[in-house]
């Protein structure tokens, strides 16, 4: 059951992912079928964007249920470590 409750409660980012696979299966063929170099970086630019979206709608969702329960359960201080460490990655990677 906990499984599907992450399901649901992640669609959004599930959705976006569903969507960049898609692309990327795309940007795939475009490679073998030596198609211009712009047109296949403009698609991975787009599959980039998606999964950035996909991203942000997980640490969001996060937030909403994970962090608001650690703040009513009085439990926070490791939920503040988690996203300080998330955001230190997103500094270096993003």
């Amino acid at each position: 059951m906990k499984d599907h409750q992450h399901t649901h409660k992640h669609g959004e980012a599930l959705r976006g992912l569903k969507t960049a696979r898609g692309q990327i299966d795309g940007i795939i063929k475009m490679i073998e079928n030596g198609r211009y170099c712009i047109d296949i970086s403009t698609q991975l630019l787009s599959v980039i964007s998606l999964l950035k979206k996909a991203n942000t709608s997980v640490v969001n969702k996060h937030i909403e249920t994970c962090i608001r329960e650690a703040v009513q359960t009085g439990d926070i201080d490791e939920k503040i470590k988690e996203l300080e460490t998330l955001m230190k990655y997103i500094e270096k990677n993003l």
